[in-house]
């Protein structure tokens, strides 16, 4: 996970977010919220595109790598104002709900590469907004009462998959042989490994 969380996410958030909608990253407000692997290789991305990268991050170590490593650290209520692009990672519920939307600017995207579809209220926009259209496969534009737009992409599922194709073969075939690997050990030395987690021999 070491390897596909971070630099898989760093490839394949971009790859979803262009496929789906064509911005231009260079001068944009993205939020990134959550600070783990999967967050840090996201916001390298959009930060290496042009975008002004916030972090979101509750867990106080995390925050203080991203504020050590040059982002913006503050909350989502504070960030959704200010952002064009939205991108949860956190592997949490209700990341972005229904204050958050009717803070953001016009046309504001928003998507998730962490957990599911648990992390953006999605029902929330179903239920409060007062029109949703279909641009294209994955990408749905939100009226809201307030007049503005709310750009959802993948129905708030894994944006890397249902916009793009996932991670790059190369790095998902390090994950995989890994759990190969694993399960060769576990088949040959099952008497060394009582039941619990266990870090993988380096040889």
């Amino acid at each position: 996970s070491k390897f596909d969380n971070l630099y898989g996410c760093r490839e394949s958030l971009i790859d979803g977010i262009k496929r789906a909608t064509d911005v231009m990253i260079a001068g944009k407000v993205c939020v990134v919220a959550g600070y783990g692997d999967v967050g840090k290789g996201c916001a390298q991305s959009l930060r290496a595109l042009g975008g002004r990268v916030i972090v979101t991050e509750i867990d106080p170590i995390n925050a203080l790598q991203a504020a050590m490593e040059g982002y913006e650290v503050t909350t989502m209520d504070e960030a959704a104002p200010k952002a064009q692009i939205f991108v949860t990672t956190t592997g949490c519920k209700d990341i972005i709900t229904g204050p958050h939307f009717e803070s953001m600017p016009d046309d504001a995207i928003v998507c998730n590469i962490g957990h599911f579809d648990c992390e953006i209220e999605v029902s929330w926009l179903d239920k409060n907004a007062v029109e949703k259209i279909n641009i294209k496969p994955q990408v749905d534009r939100y009226t809201l009462k307030n007049g503005r737009h709310v750009i959802l992409l993948a129905e708030g599922r894994l944006v890397n998959l249902g916009c793009a194709t996932g991670h790059s073969s190369f790095v998902m075939s390090n994950s995989f042989t890994n759990q190969v690997l694993a399960q060769i050990e576990l088949w040959t030395k099952n008497d060394k490994y009582p039941i619990g987690v266990h870090m993988l021999p380096k040889k």
